[in-house]
């Protein structure tokens, strides 16, 4: 999730666990220090964009890697603040504790992290809450900040933040249960419209965890259904996207394509743009402006050339109009995505075009 809500996650878990202890200032500035330390991965250089987007989060959100590096942390501390030295396992599950949350909210976006690396090497990414929702943040924002400007513990402080981590994390459970409601609140809305997708993926929209994106996939085509938890009724509102097999096929057998398919989960789509072929993963953005989008080979007079993988993402701009949709959606009123159903059902089969990778990968 954004960087505000793993700091003030991480601030929340130290104060209540070593509030006492060290009083709510300093163990609030402790535990978000701590609570950012794993997206210190992004300083790691990497090969390529791609190398780049599949493998952060990676060894670093890893909650092995954490219950080794607790102790290790928890020393530093113990030997900085006296008021630690009769503590050592509290100081401990505390530095575990703030690495380890930072990893969970992160698993809980579609992003995800690699949770249990290295004996699970794929990522945990649920995609049950938006990297920035403000119900989830503002009661730990709330109790955090008044955390620093405070010496002294007290119970009714206590009691405030116990109140605030415990309704953070319940708000995680809901998207949880509210998620699998709505894909098969989707899979009823599909099947109406007499759409069959292989698979179903909700996804919350920006936010907020009432209004969705349901990915449902089939291997020629995708279709996007938003569904708001507030609607009562009337067609649902579907777009459908082609995914252009045949440009897949083009690319299956290289490392590139390979890496965004099994990051992606299989919800991708391939697409010629200037002359690129561009694999773009469904389940970041909204169409048509996807976050990540991959440049991976390109077109030659007899079939195409594997590059070196380009990010095709450009500038990503918010359509305006998504502001007054979003807003009617929050309200169960279907909705037309401007922005959206301007390119819903556009892009046939690209026929003609020899699928053989030509020559060798260009440097």
């Amino acid at each position: 999730m954004d960087s505000l809500t793993q700091f003030v996650l991480g601030a929340a878990v130290s104060t209540a666990l070593l509030g006492k202890k060290l009083g709510p200032r300093k163990a609030a500035l402790i535990g978000g220090v701590l609570g950012t330390l794993p997206d210190l991965d992004v300083l790691i250089p990497y090969d390529d964009p791609i190398d780049s987007f599949v493998y952060h989060r990676g060894w670093t959100h890893s909650v092995f890697v954490h219950a080794l590096a607790a102790p290790l942390l928890g020393e530093g501390l113990i030997r900085l603040f006296k008021g630690l030295r009769d503590c050592r396992w509290l100081t401990w599950l505390t530095v575990f504790l703030c690495l380890a949350t930072h990893a969970g909210i992160d698993a809980m976006t579609v992003y995800g992290t690699r949770l249990f690396w290295p004996f699970y090497p794929d990522p945990v990414g649920v995609g049950s809450v938006f990297i920035i929702d403000p119900l989830y943040t503002l009661p730990l924002l709330a109790v955090v900040i008044w955390a620093l400007f405070r010496k002294n513990w007290t119970r009714r402080f206590q009691a405030w933040m116990t109140a605030a981590l415990v309704v953070s994390t319940g708000y995680l459970g809901l998207s949880v249960v509210l998620q699998r409601h709505v894909e098969q609140k989707a899979q009823d809305l599909f099947r109406q419209e007499g759409i069959l997708p292989d698979k179903v993926f909700a996804i919350a929209a920006p936010f907020n965890i009432l209004v969705w994106k349901v990915i449902g996939v089939q291997e020629d085509r995708y279709d996007n259904l938003y569904y708001s938890l507030l609607d009562e009724g009337g067609k649902p509102e579907i777009y459908t996207h082609p995914r252009h097999p045949e440009l897949v096929a083009c690319v299956e057998d290289t490392q590139a394509f390979r890496k965004l398919d099994w990051f992606s989960r299989g919800y991708y789509r391939a697409e010629l743009d200037d002359g690129k072929l561009v694999i773009s993963d469904l389940r970041m953005g909204m169409t048509p402006n996807y976050v990540f989008r991959f440049a991976i080979a390109e077109a030659q007079d007899d079939g195409f050339r594997e590059i070196p993988p380009r990010s095709a993402t450009g500038e990503v701009r918010v359509d305006p109009q998504d502001w007054t949709w979003l807003t009617a959606r929050l309200k169960g009123v279907v909705a037309v995505r401007q922005a959206e159903a301007a390119v819903a059902g556009t892009g046939e089969a690209i026929a003609g075009q020899a699928c053989a990778l030509a020559g060798e990968t260009s440097g």
